[in-house]
């Protein structure tokens, strides 16, 4: 039996607080030199045969238990299955998976044998796929069968890809190999490999405004930096036995690490459903039938449930304790409906990003909850509001300035973009951490998003480039040029809209803005097709030829 230090920083929710500020000043990072995720969120638990971590629910396939035991067998043989193929520490792992357990297994099995897995959305065209695969080059990918097609299309141009598993109904072409035979007859034990804290464990690849997308690259430490926030907001200081966790959003994405992953750390269980689209109604059922207790559900998810009439009629939800929500601003008057819907729960907003998370929540077990504002620093954090020309901490409290994130010894923070220095350097700037999102912090320390600095598009939690949906806009011969824009939505929070000049020859048609539509649908993401194209006779421009994206806007005002 494998002795795993307890690593008591991260379980101050079992001391009673006097207040936010005493536990802000008392609370010091733990660190150790060597960690490993694979040890805390799997193996620490699998000597209790009973503990359940998953229950892996489908629309299809249904349903299943499976203890942390049959988690670090699964997922002790997926890495000799790996180390067989000579994966080794820092080789890169493509994967793409919706809620499934294999999901979960593929990111344990490569923290097992040292490699960095690199997830992709599934919603992903085969512009994207290609671009990030190959840009990391990965030696394998682990892709499911709603990814599958569009992966097809390219995996014959990455060089560096060594095998593919292939996960759910996918009929195999050569060179394919399918998940749970990959692991048949392998031993379920294995010698975790002692990596350093400092050693990568994920590469995210987040979109901005100009530019390709980059790699975040993060080491095993960034998990021990989730976990503050953790307590803070999604626990709202409290972690029981009879919990279970839940979010809807798929698992190849930042936001797995904000509660699923930290669930396991703590020994309790997660709620996985893969479906092919978010069912409102399905997630009250889930919520009622799994007892759910703590809950991450974006805005657009929550909007969504909105629509559903008198749930807690239907629905038994009060196993529910907290609604915690992010990644894109939670409006009043979506706060106000949870804590109406849901009864006497706490709801709770957050704030962060893929380079720096979980850093900014509200707790109500030690403070007000304010709606409309983001919060307080999560416990560890060291937030300022800084001046947006000089980058220091200046801004005085009640007015606009840029969120900064202390980068010095915050295991939360990012170690660079993949093999972009120059844009590390941007991001990190005179010890800060620059969020490129525009805030106020009020005389109590309560943060307020403003807007962003940039151009990025926030729609349902997802980061979305104009420039790359421009350019392939621009792939088009009936397109000249191409501008594109975030447009407020109901549900979505933002959508992204296209401003297009047409070339010579051709003619606005409905036909026209529908194949657009498609083509980035196709290339890109689902979720970054421009809901609306509107054709323009001349688009603005700077002296230089640059498309004015600010008189863009101003046209939807």
């Amino acid at each position: 039996m494998v002795e795993f230090p307890r690593l008591d920083a991260y379980h101050f929710h079992e001391r009673k607080w006097d207040s936010y500020e005493n536990l802000m000043s008392e609370f010091e990072w733990e660190v150790p030199n060597e960690f490993n995720i694979a040890d805390y969120v799997c193996d620490r638990w699998a000597d209790d045969p009973g503990r359940v971590a998953l229950f892996a629910d489908s629309e299809d396939s249904g349903r299943r238990t499976l203890t942390f035991r049959d988690m670090e067998r699964s997922a002790n043989r997926l890495a000799h299955y790996l180390t067989e193929l000579g994966i080794d520490r820092g080789d890169r792992i493509g994967l793409s998976g919706p809620q499934k357990a294999e999901t979960a297994l593929t990111y344990i099995a490569a923290w097992k044998v040292g490699a960095v897995p690199v997830p992709l959305s599934t919603k992903f065209g085969p512009e994207a796929i290609g671009y990030r695969l190959d840009d990391a080059g990965v030696k394998g990918v682990v892709i499911d069968e709603e990814s599958i097609h569009p992966f097809r299309e390219v995996k014959d141009d990455l060089g560096t890809l060594e095998f593919v598993l292939t996960v759910g109904d996918v009929v195999l072409e050569d060179g394919e190999g399918e998940f749970w035979e990959a692991l048949r007859g392998r031993p379920d034990s294995f010698e975790n490999a002692d990596t350093a804290a400092e050693d990568d464990a994920v590469i995210i690849y987040t979109s901005g405004t100009t530019g390709e997308p980059k790699g975040v690259r993060h080491a095993h430490r960034f998990f021990l930096g989730h976990l503050p926030l953790f307590v803070f907001d999604i626990c709202n200081m409290t972690i029981e036995e009879s919990d279970v966790y839940w979010m809807p959003s798929e698992w190849s994405w930042i936001a797995v690490f904000d509660i699923i992953f930290p669930a396991w750390f703590y020994g309790r269980p997660a709620l996985a459903y893969s479906a092919t689209r978010f069912d409102p109604q399905k997630a009250f059922r889930l919520i009622d039938e799994y007892e759910v207790t703590n809950a991450f559900i974006p805005p657009t998810a929550l909007r969504m449930m909105k629509g559903i009439e008198s749930p807690a009629r239907r629905y038994s939800l009060d196993s529910v304790r907290v609604i915690a929500s992010g990644g894109e601003a939670l409006d009043s008057s979506t706060y106000e409906w949870a804590s109406d819907a849901f009864g006497n729960v706490a709801v709770h907003e957050g704030y962060g990003q893929t380079e720096a998370n979980m850093l900014i929540s509200n707790c109500s077990a030690l403070g007000e909850v304010r709606p409309g504002r983001m919060g307080l620093a999560g416990p560890g954090h060291v937030i300022r509001i800084l001046d947006p020309e000089t980058g220091e901490p200046t801004v005085p409290r009640g007015e606009v300035g840029e969120i900064g994130v202390k980068y010095e010894n915050d295991p939360v923070c990012f170690k660079e973009y993949w093999k972009k220095p120059e844009e590390t350097g941007k991001k990190v700037q005179n010890g800060w951490v620059l969020t490129e999102d525009l805030a106020r912090r009020d005389e109590d320390g309560y943060f307020s998003f403003v807007s962003r600095k940039d151009y990025v598009i926030i729609s349902s939690g997802y980061r979305i480039s104009p420039e790359e949906i421009e350019e392939s806009l621009c792939t088009h011969n009936a397109v000249e040029q191409a501008g594109v824009v975030g447009i407020p939505d109901e549900k979505r929070g933002e959508v992204p809209k296209a401003y297009v000049q047409l070339s010579d020859g051709y003619d606005a048609s409905d036909d026209l803005v529908s194949e657009l539509q498609r083509l980035v649908k196709e290339y890109l993401a689902q979720y970054e097709y421009p809901r609306e194209i509107e054709i323009l006779d001349e688009l603005p421009t700077t002296t230089t030829g640059k498309i004015q994206r600010e008189r863009l806007e101003q046209r939807d005002k």
